[in-house]
């Protein structure tokens, strides 16, 4: 009995310095630190890059709907281009993620931080104090101009003064930290210096990927790590927009069975795009901004998706609502 009862308690002495240990572990070490080279890449006054900046930011980058308070990144749904003051919040698993001001404020914004910093952030997912960034932006593999056009823009904007409160991560996000399940990521080769504007299925590919992120939301993911789960633009993803109000991603491969756009022609895919509506209320689609892309960049991303490999991945049904769904 009493053999018995050593055995218990030496077990669950163990358990206890095991769940102390790791406890411990994480509170040590999730605010690690990580260094990255800065890019070359300086700000421009040059008018030509800071137009194009501006029309990545509020196309098909869709910047403001993320840097901004819920209310103004609605308003973005109806092509009011406001000032990226920041606010906006992500609420997951790991936290409460919370974008950053990005107007050139020197107290609340990014008047301090140098062309490099910014630059980083992009490119290599670490923020000026050397903390990761979760996986949001996928400018990685950008080209330098692009890079360059898009702080020369947000250089441009008029400073303003506001505050946003840090993210705030829960232990699970902590521990995702700790254990480095998100790290920075760094662009996948040298990126391009500069693409050409073309209707072509190279700057198509550059567009979905590097820049307007159709791949990070319609190809299947680990919403924890980032991690690619399954084939690219494949569909799959779930996001959960609002309680009780579900959306799966639908595959945009051209396979004749499964693929959403397969029977699209090149002008009826601009058209969708051009006319800015939301079929689904609670859709994650930033139609407000891809309504404002260019023609061009439109038909070079149609060309893209026409050419990737079928992948047959049937999305039975889009969004969900307490269990009343609605079909695609």
């Amino acid at each position: 009995m009493k053999k018995g009862l050593l055995i218990v308690t030496w077990i669950a002495g163990v358990l206890l310095f095991v769940v102390l240990a790791f406890v411990s572990f994480v509170l040590l070490k999730w605010d690690q630190k990580y260094d990255a080279p800065y890019p070359d890449i300086k700000a421009s006054t040059d008018s030509t890059m800071i137009a194009r900046g501006k029309y990545l930011v509020y196309g098909p980058a869709h910047c403001a709907g993320c840097h901004n308070p819920p209310e103004r990144a609605k308003e973005a749904e109806n092509g009011i281009n406001h000032a990226l003051i920041g606010g906006g919040e992500f609420i997951l698993d790991p936290g409460i993620i919370r974008s950053r001001n990005l107007t050139p404020d020197m107290e609340t914004g990014i008047g301090k931080l140098t062309d490099g910093e910014v630059a980083r952030v992009m490119r290599n997912s670490i923020g000026h104090d050397g903390r990761p960034i979760f996986p949001f932006m996928p400018f990685q593999n950008m080209s330098d101009y692009d890079v360059a056009s898009i702080i020369s823009f947000l250089r441009s904007q008029e400073p303003v003064n506001n505050y946003v409160e840090p993210t705030e991560y829960t232990f699970l996000g902590k521990a995702i930290l700790a254990f480095g399940l998100i790290k920075p990521v760094g662009p996948e080769k040298i990126p391009p210096k500069k693409v050409d504007i073309e209707v072509s299925e190279v700057y198509g590919e550059y567009l979905a990927n590097s820049v307007a992120n159709c791949v990070g939301c319609h190809s299947p993911r680990d919403l924890m790590t980032g991690e690619f789960t399954g084939p690219k633009l494949s569909g799959g993803l779930e996001f959960e927009e609002v309680p009780g109000a579900k959306f799966i991603t639908p595959n945009l491969t051209p396979d004749p069975e499964t693929g959403m756009i397969t029977n699209w022609t090149e002008d009826v895919f601009v058209a969708r795009f051009k006319s800015g509506g939301r079929v689904y209320e609670h859709s994650p689609m930033p139609w407000g901004s891809f309504a404002q892309m260019s023609e061009v960049d439109l038909r070079a991303i149609y060309k893209y998706l026409m050419a990737l490999d079928p992948v047959s991945h049937k999305i039975e049904k889009t969004q969900h609502m307490l269990e009343v769904v609605s079909s695609e």
